[in-house]
């Protein structure tokens, strides 16, 4: 039996392994992470996490070929193939600080395997790195004194929170990218083949590393982008009397447009976008690309100004003050159908009309 093991029980790593388990019976799938709380809700019946359908598909699996354990080094060493799901937050400290994403959890995730591994593995970025990430990861792995041989695929995940068990389900793409060599290729056709229990062949896409790496920042970064044109659209409709549903609507019609991503809002949140677009930012100005940069930015930008536009709105409405005024916030997550308020616009909007209070200087 192939046996996979994710390092990482969040958003990303439970739900996708959750789902490859229901689908390959044949696999044995265990996750885990050095959180006891977390790997304990996993084994319970109130799950760390909120997505609709999670609660069925981990219910129909745990016990059977679906496990979550907090013996990393045992169950690393175990597998055939080993998911790296971390967190890979923006560096908040040193160079790049504030752009660049933090990889120490994944270098940690890496130095477990290749200190534990007492066979040949495949090892899969499952979580969003930088471009070039594999280059250093393997560096890593193949400083081991063992003999060990690694290959390192990309394959990026492209759930969107509140849907992503439908997104598993039935996914627009798989995208795995892999070294151009025959042991490469290899490892590429050993992880198409765990996609290729439900996901038709023509939806699982093969590349090399870095266009798989690059290719997870680039999505998020257009859909953030769409997200920001609507709403940079929104402030002339409003200054002008036009309607942005309207507008929204009509120019979604085309199909080179489409409808989705171009409802204006108070602005994107999560713990996707911004981070991925500023560390895009960052490999843009590290390699010569001021102007890339600059474009992108921009629309973190747009972002912020729809935010604070908003909170500006609300206090003009209630005559410049929210002095002995009760103002309700329905909703705190930063999307319908999840529990995630991380990066959730509701905490600008929340500050920002807190910070009016009183405060005849801001008025």
């Amino acid at each position: 039996m192939v046996k996979i093991c994710c390092i990482g029980a969040g958003y990303v790593g439970g739900p996708t392994m959750a789902v490859i388990a229901l689908k390959c019976s044949d696999i044995e799938v265990v996750v885990v992470d050095i959180s006891e709380p977390r790997i304990a809700a996993w084994n319970s019946d109130q799950l760390p996490i909120y997505e609709p359908g999670l609660d069925d598909v981990v219910k129909q699996c745990r016990g059977k070929n679906l496990f979550f354990s907090t013996d990393v080094e045992k169950h690393v060493a175990e597998a055939d193939i080993v998911f790296v799901s971390v967190n890979t937050p923006t560096k908040t400290q040193g160079l790049g600080a504030g752009k660049a994403a933090d990889l120490t959890y994944w270098e940690s995730a890496a130095r477990t395997i290749a200190d534990v591994s007492k066979s040949d593995k495949i090892v899969v970025e499952k979580s969003t790195v930088p471009v070039k990430t594999a280059e250093a990861i393997e560096k890593i792995l193949t400083h081991n004194s063992k003999g060990i041989k690694f290959q390192i695929l990309s394959n990026p995940e492209f759930l969107a929170e509140g849907t992503a068990i439908e997104d598993l389900f039935q996914p627009d793409r798989v995208l795995i990218g892999g070294r151009e060599t025959p042991e490469g290729q290899k490892a590429i056709q050993s992880l198409k083949s765990v996609y290729a229990h439900w996901v038709p062949e023509d939806r699982i896409l093969t590349t090399n590393l870095w266009s798989a790496e690059l290719s997870k920042l680039a999505a998020n970064a257009f859909l953030a982008q769409r997200i920001s044109s609507v709403n940079a659209m929104s402030a002339l409709c409003e200054a002008t009397g036009a309607d942005v549903a309207e507008v929204s609507y009509a120019i979604g019609k085309d199909s080179r447009i489409g409808p989705k991503f171009l409802n204006a809002s108070v602005g994107f949140g999560g713990s996707c976008f911004q981070k991925d677009i500023l560390n895009l930012v960052y490999i843009c100005e590290c390699n010569g690309l001021p102007e890339v940069a600059e474009y992108w930015k921009q629309v973190i930008k747009i972002n912020d100004h729809q935010k604070s536009r908003f909170v500006n709105r609300v206090v003009s409405s209630m005559f410049n003050t929210v002095s002995q005024k009760k103002i309700a916030i329905l909703g705190f997550a930063f999307k319908k159908d999840t529990g995630d308020t991380r990066e959730t616009p509701a905490i600008d909007v929340c500050k920002g009309t807190v910070g009016r209070q009183g405060c005849p200087e801001h008025l």
